[in-house]
């Protein structure tokens, strides 16, 4: 079947985040007003609240997190937006993307002109094993979660079976991990701003505060295969292969085409969106790939009228380091079984042939899960405006991507990106 190109532009116009982290003293409304706020500061010619017209909320589980359920208009209300429309829209990791693709729906359909998308997630109330039961409910609980199934052991068999057919090591990647956290180190708002040879040189320094031995690790290869430093957690992913439990929020504003103009001069235009669906993981004849995430790169390809060698960067779901492999993979940067040499290679670095999360990714800038798809979108507005700062990609952005995925991949959302002033 064709896929038609939106029948209506739609563009972003401003873009902003909270601060990622563990916020004992902030509910997720106290986030988001944090990202609204810094959303409606980067409006070029300023932003009459009065203009927005609707409201999609990213939020996974608030109940189960915050015991807050009903959560979009309280959020609207937060900021000043009620009366308007505002929906809370839940698919699993994928929620915020999937929230931002019912904002472009709604603009592209000529419903609305301006359209406020957010994504929201307090986890860290939870202790972790509550919070590991929490996000199990997007598995296929009574198949998966009863066999004794979480999401590090998912991605574990998805790892497992990559190894198994493309000659993989443990060792690459940890390449994924050392790129994303150089790069969440240059991001101020990045759960995890420190490289990892800087974590180790830092537990080196508090051993010896402490009067104890310093560990001899002779390089960060050394401290990954510590297993002490870094534990086992679902062979082959250690600690430092898994995205944290992550407070935070995010939120753009889109606007039709045809009234961008009254808010900037350089809007980052929407080409294409797409989603997908799957079955559960313990459906699949194949677990090197996610066929939802084909699918939907495949079709947002389409819509926008554009091929991977055309895209600059991308963020993807890296909710562990081999989501990140085969993400790259999906979306057609490289051919199977040729992601994890990339990532070796330097291809996927910020300096690059094609840079993949630039932001530090879930892995370092933190997952907190309905925000994480909202947030791709801003790390892409930032640096097609040139406004990354240390992490600023060399050359031109004229276009980019996310790929947001829920749960296993039974979810996907992919988004293009396009720079034309």
């Amino acid at each position: 079947m064709p896929i038609n190109k939106l029948p209506r532009g739609v563009a972003i116009v401003g873009a902003g985040m909270s601060k990622f982290g563990a916020f004992p003293d902030k509910n997720g409304r106290d986030l988001f007003v944090e990202a609204y706020k810094e959303m409606t500061r980067s409006v070029d010619k300023g932003l009459d609240p009065s203009a927005i017209e609707c409201f999609y909320l990213g939020n996974f589980s608030s109940d189960l997190f915050e015991r807050q359920g009903h959560t979009a208009p309280l959020l609207a209300d937060a900021v000043g937006l009620t009366p308007i429309p505002a929906a809370r829209v839940e698919n699993a990791c994928a929620s915020g993307a999937t929230a931002l693709r019912q904002g472009v729906i709604a603009i592209a359909s000529g419903l609305y002109d301006v359209v406020l998308v957010g994504g929201a997630e307090k986890m860290t109330n939870l202790p972790t094993a509550d919070v590991t039961d929490t996000l199990a409910t997007a598995a296929d609980v009574p198949f998966e979660i009863a066999a004794g199934f979480t999401f590090p052991g998912f991605y574990a068999a998805i790892a497992t079976a990559y190894m198994a057919r493309y000659g993989m090591k443990p060792e690459h990647l940890m390449n994924v991990a050392i790129k994303n956290h150089d790069n969440g180190a240059l991001n101020p708002k990045a759960q995890f701003g420190v490289t990892i040879q800087k974590w180790m040189e830092g537990r080196v320094a508090a051993a010896l505060k402490k009067g104890k031995p310093a560990p001899a690790w002779s390089d960060i290869w050394d401290f990954l295969h510590d297993d002490s430093a870094n534990p086992m957690v679902a062979w082959p992913l250690r600690l430092f292969d898994c995205s944290p439990i992550t407070d935070g929020a995010s939120a753009v504003l889109l606007v039709a085409e045809e009234r961008v103009r009254e808010f900037t001069d350089h809007p980052i235009r929407i080409l294409g969106s797409a989603q997908a669906s799957d079955a559960a993981l313990h459906d699949r004849a194949d677990l090197t790939s996610l066929p939802a995430a084909k699918l939907a790169a495949s079709r947002a390809y389409e819509m926008a009228g554009v091929t991977p060698k055309d895209i600059r960067i991308a963020e993807v779901h890296d909710c562990f380091t081999i989501a990140e492999v085969v993400a790259s993979e999906d979306i057609d940067f490289f051919a199977p079984g040729e992601g994890f040499k990339a990532a070796e290679d330097g291809m996927t670095a910020r300096e690059g042939a094609k840079p993949i999360n630039t932001s530090g990714g879930l892995k370092s800038k933190g997952h907190p899960v309905g925000a994480s798809g909202v947030a791709q979108a801003v790390e892409v507005w930032k640096q097609m405006r040139v406004e990354a700062g240390e992490r600023q990609v060399p050359g031109d952005v004229p276009l980019a991507m996310t790929h947001n995925v829920g749960a296993t991949g039974s979810t996907c959302v992919v988004h293009i990106y396009e720079r034309r002033d």
